[in-house]
Parts: structure tokens; sequence; C-alpha cells
């Protein structure tokens, strides 16, 4: 036993015990023409649903993501009253899914890394789900944070705007999302995550600056450049292993530990 245990007390311990990721323009790329898509039946919803002249939605658009995260939280905020699911129907229901593509090098990449891996994502549960499905990811994740999680339909409807969601001097909004550090505070929470032992990807700056205050360690999707509150930053998903290589080197230091262990323990002794 005591053999056993100096052993494992060899085996390194990492820093990380959990990998959170968002979804949209990070497991894929913003080239896919996805987001172009979505932006596009935002706009027309605005126009359709909530009666909003066509001149002014784009400035609108730009504005309201810029404040709130997302257009959506943004537009509850300023007082458009609507049902999330038909919004979510209307924006995400009618994407073109097609263009995306499975991803056996991601997923080969994901699968090598022996860490419990979350999504955390301001999109809905039918969107995220077919996103992973079409990427072929869905087994290799093990929680899923999305809309639903942070904005249960009881809570949405009767929202209490709290201090908390103030966004400076600008109305606040009902919808809890990312950038949001409330939003982050519950998704901890709900998944059971210790901030300060878990690497966080992203492709948004507000986002990745709003997981630097809360004790996460940043990883930037999407741009090789560093800024303010960027721990990593790499132009695409795939290059994990060259951005953040000390993930790897944990899992091979471990390995060979585990390798001797077992030589050790299977070579016999002679007396």
């Amino acid at each position: 036993m005591e053999y056993e245990n100096e052993y494992q007390q060899q085996i390194p311990q990492s820093r990380y015990e959990c990998l959170l990721f968002d979804v949209d323009d990070t497991l894929y790329p913003l080239s896919s023409g996805l987001s172009a898509e979505c932006t596009k039946n935002i706009k027309e919803y605005m126009v359709k649903k909530l009666d909003i002249e066509e001149s002014k939605v784009l400035e609108m658009c730009v504005q309201l993501y810029k404040d709130y995260g997302t257009t959506m939280a943004g537009l509850r905020a300023i007082g458009y009253d609507f049902d999330d699911d038909d919004y979510h129907s209307f924006v995400h229901g009618r994407l073109p899914y097609e263009y995306l593509k499975p991803d056996p090098v991601l997923k080969s990449l994901l699968n090598s890394l022996p860490f419990r891996k979350v999504i955390f994502s301001n999109a809905n549960k039918a969107h995220v789900a077919e996103v992973l499905g079409r990427l072929g990811l869905r087994d290799c994740f093990d929680d899923v944070i999305c809309f639903e999680s942070l904005n249960p339909k009881n809570q949405t409807a009767n929202a209490s705007k709290s201090d908390d969601e103030a966004v400076g001097l600008l109305p606040k909004s009902p919808i809890v999302c990312k950038p949001s550090e409330n939003a982050f505070q519950q998704a901890f929470k709900m998944a059971n995550i210790n901030p300060h032992k878990t690497l966080f990807f992203d492709d948004s700056i507000r986002n990745i600056q709003t997981a630097k205050l809360t004790g996460l360690t940043t990883v930037w999707v999407g741009s090789s450049q560093r800024k303010n509150g960027v721990d990593y930053a790499l132009e695409s998903i795939h290059n994990i292993r060259e951005a953040v290589p000390e993930l790897w080197d944990l899992v091979n230091k471990s390995n060979d530990v585990q390798h001797s262990q077992k030589i050790a323990i299977e070579t016999p002794v002679e007396a």
C-alpha cells in the first residue's frame, strides 16, 4: 500500500480540473457562415415580429450586442416583449446547419484530454444540441449550460431586474447571459465548477475579459493577438495543442508515471 501511495504522489497534479467551452464561432470557425445567417434572422425577426423600422435594425443590433452581449437581451432590456421560444425558433430554428460538417480532428483533440468538459453558451438548448451533433461532438462534453439553464421559463416571465444585471446607466435586462458576471457565477454553481482550476474558451473578447475577473484562465479563440484578460490566444480551436501545450505535457507525464508504475509492479524481484 505504501508503495502504491508513493507512486500516486508522483503523478503530476494538473492546475486544471475542467475545460469550459463556448459554442458558436468557437467550436467552429466564423468563416462557416452560420453566424452571418443568424444575424440575418435576428434582423428579420426585429422587422417582422417587433415592427422595428428596417432602416434602424442594423444600428440597433450592433449597439444592443455591444451593450448586453446578445441582441435578445438588449431588446428585452429596452422594453420589447416577446416569447423566448418564438425568438429562438425564428433565429436558430431556420439556420442552414448543413454549413457545419463533422470535425474528427477536434473530436480527437477533445477526447485526448482527460479533463471534465462543459459547454457554456448563450444559445438555446436545441441550437447547442444541433451544432454539437453536426460537428460530431455530442459525446465529448459532460454538461451543458445554455439559455434555458440560466433563464428558466418561470423566471424570465416575471424576472426581477436585480442590481447585478445593471450595465452602467443602461436599462437592465431580465435575461441572464454572458458577458454578465452573474451568468458566470450561476454557471459555476450549476455545473460545480471551480473557476480557479478551469480553462475557458470563447471567441468574444468581452466574455473573455469578464471570465478573467471571475478567476478563469482564458483562451481567446479566433485571434492570435493577446489583449487584456487573455491568457492564451489561438486562431482556431484546432490549435489547442500548440497554444496550450501544458495540457498534453501533463497527460504525457501522467502516462509515463503510470507506465513506470506498471513495469515496477510486474518486474519480479529475485532474492
